[in-house]
């Protein structure tokens, strides 16, 4: 193939970049060859090269500055690991799970309360806590951070019976999690988690999931639908986490005996 073919440059700074983007030639926050070296290198114009890199950017690899050129973008990537061990160590250790485990992969975990709210349930909601339609529960909405950066998204709902007049209806944080507070044994509920279903999908973000995760165009998200079981497999919790799919591993080993 010759380099004076149509489009040949630009395809090829694309897979170039990319490439050396994904394999690590490029560390996170690295500045790229300016538009003039890539055109030089490519032997390219420059508007071409900045077509290029708009499709990188498109795809969230990098970011441009104005002034200064492009640069891989910086991402937090959380492996979030789901097994029975993990959950009960972290459970005795008095941390949620998705905070011990960034701390373990040495970044810096925030989980930012952002509502508590009393509503009626939707047919989803309502289907998983195996209630009616409109029956009352408690939703806790929080974002999830990684080093100051927006992750994921979620929404915790819980049967009204269980949470009113507990700290799950209030809004304040809770140490160790929602979770830890229910299996307390010598909380208000004193129920076990046995057991969780999840259910994941992914699909590209509305508007305020992109606006509300900083994610570049195109990045989809993963949509995680949890159910978790007490021992007499009745339905606890269920939550809806929509999560930056580019900032995401996920492995699931689920038993929590």
């Amino acid at each position: 193939m010759q380099s004076d073919q149509p489009g040949f440059p630009y395809r090829r700074i694309i897979d170039d970049l990319r490439s050396a983007i994904l394999t690590g030639q490029f560390a996170p926050g690295e500045r790229l060859a300016s538009e003039w070296k890539l055109a030089q290198t490519y032997q390219a114009s420059r508007p071409t090269v900045r077509r290029a890199i708009a499709v990188l950017r498109g795809e969230g690899l990098v970011v441009t500055r104005q002034g200064q050129g492009a640069f891989v973008r910086s991402l937090p990537l959380v492996r979030l690991r789901v097994t029975g061990a993990d959950y009960r160590r972290h459970r005795r250790d008095g941390v949620p799970g998705f905070n011990a485990q960034v701390i373990e992969q040495g970044q810096r975990p925030e989980q930012r309360l952002l509502a508590t709210e009393s509503i009626g349930a939707s047919e989803e909601v309502a289907n998983h806590l195996g209630l009616d339609a409109g029956s009352a529960v408690v939703v806790r909405r929080r974002l999830f951070l990684v080093n100051d950066q927006p992750v994921a998204r979620c929404d915790s709902y819980y049967p009204l019976g269980m949470a009113a007049g507990t700290q799950i209806a209030e809004n304040v944080r809770i140490r160790g999690g929602v979770l830890s507070y229910i299996e307390n044994p010598d909380g208000p509920i004193r129920r076990v988690a046995a057991r969780s279903v999840d259910e994941l999908s992914a699909r590209l973000p509305t508007l305020l999931e992109a606006e509300e995760l900083g994610l570049a165009s195109g990045v989809p998200v993963v949509r995680i639908l949890r159910t978790v079981f007490d021992i007499d497999d009745t339905p606890i919790e269920f939550q809806e986490s929509i999560a930056s799919a580019d900032r995401h591993e996920f492995h699931y080993e689920v038993n929590m005996q």
